[in-house]
C-alpha cells in the first residue's frame, strides 16, 4: 500500500461563522500539491487544521496511516511571512539553527554538524552571506528565502507553506519554487497555499480547490478546469487566453 496523505471530513468555525464544511482528500506522498481558492476562502485555514494548530470542530487528518501528532516532528511549517514577529532580535543564521531543535534530545544545545547543516541551508537558498545579519533587515524574498532554509534544517519529509510567493521579488520565487521541486523529486511532500493562478500548472503536481466547500482535488488538468475554476469562484470568470485552464 503506497503512503498517503488523508484528510476526512474537516470542518471548522470561528464564533459558530462555518469556515470549512467537510473538507475531505487524499494524496500519495511525494507530490507538490498547491491549496488555491478566492479570498477569505479557508486556505490557511485549512492548512492550520489540518496541522493541528487550530482547533477544528470535526474531522480526521492521517499521515501514511497515522495521526498527525505522531509524525510532527517530520512536518516542517512556514507560516505567512505577516504572521511573523519580524522585529524578534535574531539573526538569520540563528534562525536557521532553529530548525534542528526538533530532532535534538532533551536539554541538548545544536552540535557543530548542526551548525554546519543550517549552514549548508543557507547556502543552498543563496543566503549564506547573510548570515549575521539581523532577521529584521533583510526583504521580503530574503526573509522567505531564511524560514525555507529553516524548514531545510529540520530535515522533513512533509513541508506545509502558507502563501510563500506573497510579496517577495522574482528571483527569490525562482528559488523557492525550483527547491520545492527538488524536494518533491526525492521523494518529500509538500502542500503549497497559493493565490497566483497563472502559476498553478507550471508549479503543481495537484491542486485542492476550495471555497469553504471542496470544489477538486486532485491532478491539476483534472481540477483546474473551467468548470470548476467559475463554481468555486461564484462568478462569471473569463480566463485569458494561454492562462491554461483546461476545458
Amino acid at each position: 500500500m503506497q503512503d498517503t496523505i488523508n484528510v476526512e471530513n474537516l470542518s471548522v468555525s470561528y464564533y459558530g461563522n462555518e469556515v470549512l464544511k467537510d473538507i475531505s482528500f487524499s494524496f500519495k506522498t511525494g507530490n507538490l500539491i498547491g491549496i488555491i481558492g478566492p479570498n477569505g476562502a479557508g486556505k490557511s485555514t485549512l492548512m492550520k487544521a489540518a496541522l493541528g494548530l487550530i482547533s477544528k470542530d470535526s474531522g480526521k487528518v492521517e499521515i501514511c496511516g497515522k495521526p498527525i501528532d505522531n509524525v510532527r516532528k517530520k512536518i516542517a511549517y512556514v507560516p505567512q511571512r505577516s504572521n511573523i514577529d519580524w522585529d524578534f532580535p535574531i539573526i538569520v543564521k540563528d534562525t536557521v539553527l532553529l530548525g534542528t531543535f526538533p530532532n535534538l534530545g532533551l536539554f541538548r544545545r545544536p552540535s557543530k554538524k548542526d551548525k554546519e547543516l543550517a549552514a549548508q541551508c543557507l547556502e543552498e537558498v543563496g543566503m549564506k552571506d547573510f548570515s549575521n545579519r539581523q532577521i529584521a533587515e533583510l526583504s521580503g524574498g530574503q526573509q522567505q528565502r531564511v524560514f525555507l532554509a529553516r524548514a531545510l534544517a529540520q530535515k522533513a519529509d512533509f513541508f506545509f507553506l502558507d502563501e510563500p510567493f506573497v510579496g517577495i521579488d522574482v528571483a527569490s520565487e525562482e528559488v523557492i519554487i525550483n527547491i520545492l521541486k527538488s524536494l518533491r523529486d526525492a521523494g518529500k511532500t509538500i502542500f503549497v497555499v497559493h493565490h497566483d493562478l497563472s502559476k498553478v500548472e507550471h508549479y503543481f503536481d495537484d491542486l485542492i480547490l476550495i471555497n469553504k466547500e471542496l470544489f477538486g482535488a486532485g491532478p491539476v488538468k483534472k481540477v483546474f478546469r473551467t468548470e470548476n475554476m467559475k463554481r468555486c469562484y461564484n462568478m462569471n470568470l473569463s480566463f485569458p487566453q494561454g492562462l491554461g485552464v483546461g476545458v
